[in-house]
């Protein structure tokens, strides 16, 4: 690597600690399929580029994409310049016979133009050496829309069938697959689609993990003009009322998403340089998430956690905060935990192991990740547990520390003596650590 002169230590720190931040997350999304859904209007914004460098970034981190463009913004213009006026009902816009050729040339220019960024690698550019595969092709079938309240759409058609295995195959070999707002018809005809119905149909056929729409605004905002960070499709009923045609339009594709088996959807600005990489890589994100329950969630963990697990308690060990479990005894001890997955990553963890004959169990391996600090989690995951203490009968936690005595104490822990701890432990506690012993009744 070239050194840069210019390049202050800050910033070279600061992009260290960036990069060690984002590592979890690279972890979490590498494999993970989305569906980028892009508009003509974000094709053709300024911040486009970056953008483009920015999903070439994702391509090599690992991640399946596919791009559906739309093209609504370039069709207007190409219908302006012939002077046709675009006639639309309820949103939709209606193709008829004299507007669908240049509804295809403005299509099909917008695919060229993503396919020709994707392809570029000049040297000191962020797309040097990516060499990216980029495919499409009659992946979408279509049928047309037909005649609705009396007004006929013509040529305006919507997705009737995705051919999943060409797209799958295409993402196997590591290739983007870029959709434009067509459809073909097993009729040899063309159908005008709406970019939000083929991003939707797409995502729910390949089985996509996330939907990511780009938007003008930075978000979903309430009311209040209050950035909302997380939205349930129950709540989008309300918003939706509330929103600009577009916004509106992209709410909803997120919405019908989640709905139909993606794990999350995401709201990003198009005009906000970096906003995906922000809303993929950091805690804050840079948009509105949307999702059935929160990003967090409580559960047992599993032997695949036993990676995340390790990362977390592993700096704690090194300061001799925990006591060292190799990957063998985590292994065998994983019935134990429970974690708090965030996006995919393993925020923080606990254990909990019951000793029956004594109604007594302890709590051990409290630790969070730095990026998820002063949230509050490890003392969700204390409650988690108390709860499950009390549904197996038991009276007591207590648990052994050299350098959290106070903060158990602050959860209701009392200093105890070892004759108070069940016999097991007794025999098994290390003289040489020195833990200090807090009980408390639940």
């Amino acid at each position: 690597m070239q050194h840069d002169p210019d390049q202050s230590p800050a910033t070279a720190r600061n992009m260290v600690d960036w990069f060690r931040h984002s590592a979890p997350y690279i972890h979490a999304h590498r494999g993970k399929t989305f569906v980028l859904m892009l508009p003509g209007e974000a094709v053709r914004d300024e911040t486009f580029l970056h953008t483009v460098h920015d999903i070439a970034l994702l391509n090599s981190l690992g991640v399946r994409l596919v791009l559906a463009v739309g093209a609504r913004a370039q069709i207007d213009t190409s219908l302006a310049r012939a002077h046709i006026r675009p006639t639309f009902h309820q949103g939709v816009r209606i193709t008829d016979i004299d507007s669908l050729p240049l509804v295809v040339e403005a299509a099909s220019s917008v695919r060229s133009h993503v396919e020709a960024l994707l392809s570029t690698g000049l040297v000191n550019s962020p797309m040097h050496g990516a060499q990216i595969r980029v495919t499409g092709g009659n992946f979408v079938t279509a049928k047309p829309i037909g005649v609705r309240n009396g007004v006929d759409f013509h040529y305006t058609g919507e997705v009737r069938r995705v051919d999943v295995d060409a797209i799958n195959t295409a993402l196997d070999h590591h290739a983007i697959v870029v959709l434009p707002c067509l459809g073909y018809s097993a009729s040899g005809e063309i159908f005008n689609l709406g970019i939000e119905n083929v991003a939707t149909s797409v995502a729910q056929a390949i089985g996509a993990d996330k939907l990511i729409a780009f938007i003008e605004s930075k978000g979903i905002f309430d009311a209040k003009h209050n950035l909302l960070r997380e939205l349930k499709p129950a709540q989008a009923t309300a918003v939706l009322k509330k929103q600009k045609e577009q916004d509106h339009s992209a709410l909803r594709a997120c919405c019908n998403a989640v709905e139909n088996g993606a794990t999350r959807a995401h709201l990003i600005s198009y005009r906000e340089d970096g906003s995906l990489l922000q809303e993929l890589f950091t805690r804050e994100g840079s948009g509105t998430l949307v999702a059935h329950d929160s990003a967090e969630l409580i559960r047992p963990a599993t032997l695949d956690d036993v990676g995340g697990i390790l990362e977390l308690i592993q700096p704690l060990e090194a300061e001799g905060i925990l006591v060292r479990r190799s990957r063998e005894v985590l292994e065998a001890e994983i019935h134990n935990f429970t974690v708090i997955e965030h996006e995919g990553l393993i925020a923080a963890c606990i254990a909990l192991y019951s000793y029956a004959d004594s109604k007594m169990a302890e709590v051990a391996c409290v630790a969070t990740h730095p990026l998820y600090r002063d949230g509050g989690r490890a003392a969700l995951l204390l409650a988690h547990v108390e709860k499950l203490a009390k549904k197996r009968s038991l009276k007591k936690l207590f648990v052994l520390t050299t350098q959290t005595a106070q903060w158990f104490t602050e959860k209701g822990f009392v200093h105890a003596k070892l004759d108070q701890l069940p016999s097991k432990k007794q025999r098994l506690y290390n003289y040489q650590r020195n833990s200090k012993i807090f009980i408390k009744s639940i």
